[in-house]
């Protein structure tokens, strides 16, 4: 709620580059200790509810044998899209880069080196702790010490990372939606700035009663996942493609904005005016609207595999935040 008061993301730089360097030591600190140490069997046994047994380390190619049906291998599909999406947000850091067309180097570098980071520390991790390997990886760590450390490093991380995310959740809520429909005052005016200080602790209060609520992260991340993330870098962008070439593809000779008038001429509207507009790339459109459902699609197993999981999740008996007796 404090980092939250931070409205321009110029001023979130230095900090948003304190948060990457202090998840590199967290990765290499968790794969340091993995590989010296057997796994955290206990929160493997809370968390997966996959106990010590013999405690051999079992990895597998595919799906293992425990997994349980095909919702558990939808559910891993989520994390790979939480982790990897959010396309439509560059938008918004575009609009307040001084050099927006500096962005796309920046995102090509960014996304190499997150991927190279995620794959690697994966299988590293994954191959020393096979079955019993926990979601965040970090608190898989068995030594208690690393634990702690691990949790204190990665928490002041993630709450970099909250805030940056934070600031532009609420400034497309505020812009398209309060100031769309509603007229509120622009955010650089002192009403804006009041108005900004009170909506900051009301959205990390709705997200704090969200999280404490869920026991089980995977499930929780993978649903957020199906329900906002996919939508926003699968989902919603093809289908905006679409209707920016339909309209884009649909103007005649004579059309366009007049400025002397101020006004938009159109000669024709409606049904026959998007098919001309939609028939003039064909195979691009239909492509975008066949990715469009899959996406969809896609989308409604993300939900269903992920709220199976929290059934089974709260069924077992795993205490949420709400219910902890420490």
């Amino acid at each position: 709620m404090v980092l939250g008061q931070i409205r321009t993301l110029q001023r979130f730089g230095w900090i948003a580059n304190l948060a990457i360097w202090l998840n590199i030591v967290v990765l290499v600190m968790t794969m340091g200790v993995v590989a010296n140490t057997p796994p955290n069997y206990t929160m493997s046994a809370n968390l997966n509810s996959i106990p010590k047994g013999d405690g051999i380390v079992h990895t597998y190619a595919g799906a293992p044998p425990y997994a349980i049906g095909f919702g558990t291998a939808v559910t891993g599909l989520m994390q790979a899209v939480y982790s990897y999406g959010g396309a439509m947000l560059f938008c918004e850091f575009m609009s307040e880069m001084r050099k927006p067309w500096d962005f796309w180097k920046a995102m090509i570098c960014a996304q190499s080196f997150i991927f190279f980071c995620y794959v690697f520390f994966g299988l590293f991790v994954y191959s020393y702790q096979g079955q019993y390997t926990i979601n965040p990886a970090n608190q898989g760590m068995g030594p208690a010490a690393a634990y702690t450390a691990g949790n204190i490093i990665s928490f002041l991380s993630s709450l970099i990372a909250a805030a940056l995310y934070g600031n532009i959740g609420i400034k497309v809520i505020y812009e398209n939606i309060l100031k769309e429909f509603f007229s509120f005052p622009d955010l650089n005016q002192r009403a804006g700035k009041l108005i900004w200080i009170g909506l900051v602790p009301v959205y990390w209060s709705l997200a704090f009663i969200i999280a404490a609520a869920i026991p089980n992260f995977s499930a929780l991340s993978a649903l957020v996942a199906a329900l906002c993330i996919l939508q926003f870098t699968y989902t919603f962008p093809p289908l905006l493609m679409v209707g920016a070439m339909i309209k884009r593809d649909a103007i005649q000779k004579g059309e366009g904005w007049d400025p002397t008038t101020g006004q938009t001429i159109h000669h024709d509207s409606g049904l026959k005016r998007w098919m001309r507009g939609y028939m003039k790339n064909f195979l691009l459109n239909t492509w975008n609207i066949i990715f469009f459902l899959g996406a969809l699609v896609t989308a409604a197993l993300g939900c269903y595999s992920s709220i199976e999981a929290l059934i089974v999740a709260f069924q077992s008996g795993v205490n949420t935040s709400f219910s902890c007796s420490h």
